[in-house]
């Protein structure tokens, strides 16, 4: 639903910027074009995403939903190199505005895309993909709303200067709304730690499970914008505790700190093989 009253809202803003003279509405349009890029970036990863598990492709494909989040970032910085360009040239000679058209669109624009926000805003809470939606069309409204202000001000006034500046502020906005998304998918992308996980509490809660000593080569990372995964190695000298309690620890991992596909490694201390990428926690 919000992919398709997108789409319909960039065909009529781009055509009455057009008719308007205005770089603003010009400018908003191609946000939402990339609006329109990035919900079927992100519709087409939850689809990879339900995809089984196959030989090559172990997870399956559920790191796609963390490369559209990474797409939908970048989608939006790319509008904003093309939005401010546009401004600033247009501010060394602003042309006419017809400010009462484009507070009339950019009108319609609020209501088109705070109802696309308010499809989005259950699911932005658990999942970056589907935040990096709602965050489009969250921004779109606010950017909507400053245009119908910055259309209704040109008309009475004839500062036409107005409409490339409110294009500027629209990038500002577009920046600031985007940047968390983008070094959030970034360092899933790397593999880092999700940002709802405490590493040190996970530590701090397996090194302190009856009869482990110490616990090596502790990855966590995650699979997903929604999932996340564990291995660890657990030095116990009395040996593997049951299989029972192995099922008790990962229910605790997956509850209380939202990992989801655990590997606990159990030995008894006398290996002395280390993994070479993070030094030994103990």
């Amino acid at each position: 639903m919000a992919l398709l009253l997108n789409a319909g809202f960039v065909v009529v803003e781009f055509a009455y910027g057009i008719i308007g003279n205005s770089t603003a509405l010009l400018a908003d349009a191609g946000h939402n074009l990339s609006d329109v890029l990035g919900l079927i970036v992100a519709w087409t990863a939850t689809l990879l995403a339900r995809k089984a598990p196959c030989q090559r492709y172990t997870y399956g494909l559920r790191s796609s939903s963390i490369l559209a989040a990474l797409a939908n970032a970048a989608f939006l910085l790319v509008a904003c190199g093309a939005i401010a360009w546009e401004a600033l040239v247009r501010f060394r000679q602003p042309p006419p505005v017809a400010g009462f058209l484009v507070s009339a669109v950019a009108v319609v624009g609020i209501v088109v895309n705070g109802i696309s926000a308010w499809l989005f805003m259950r699911g932005s809470k658990s999942d970056l993909n589907i935040r990096g939606a709602y965050l489009h069309m969250a921004a779109d409204a606010a950017v909507s709303l400053g245009v119908a202000v910055a259309g209704v001000v040109i008309v009475f006034t004839g500062w036409f200067w107005l409409d490339p500046a409110t294009s500027l502020v629209i990038v500002a906005v577009i920046i600031w709304g985007t940047w968390g998304l983008l070094r959030e998918s970034l360092q899933l992308a790397l593999h880092a730690v999700p940002v709802a996980i405490d590493p040190e509490k996970v530590a701090n809660y397996l090194r302190t499970r009856p009869g482990v000593k110490a616990i090596h080569d502790l990855h966590i990372w995650g699979m997903s914008t929604t999932e996340s995964a564990l291995t660890v190695r657990l030095v116990m000298p009395d040996g593997a505790p049951s299989d029972q309690v192995l099922d008790h620890w990962e229910h605790h991992l997956r509850h209380d700190f939202h990992i989801h596909h655990c590997t606990l490694q159990v030995e008894q201390g006398t290996r002395a093989q280390q993994c070479a990428l993070l030094p030994a926690v103990g």
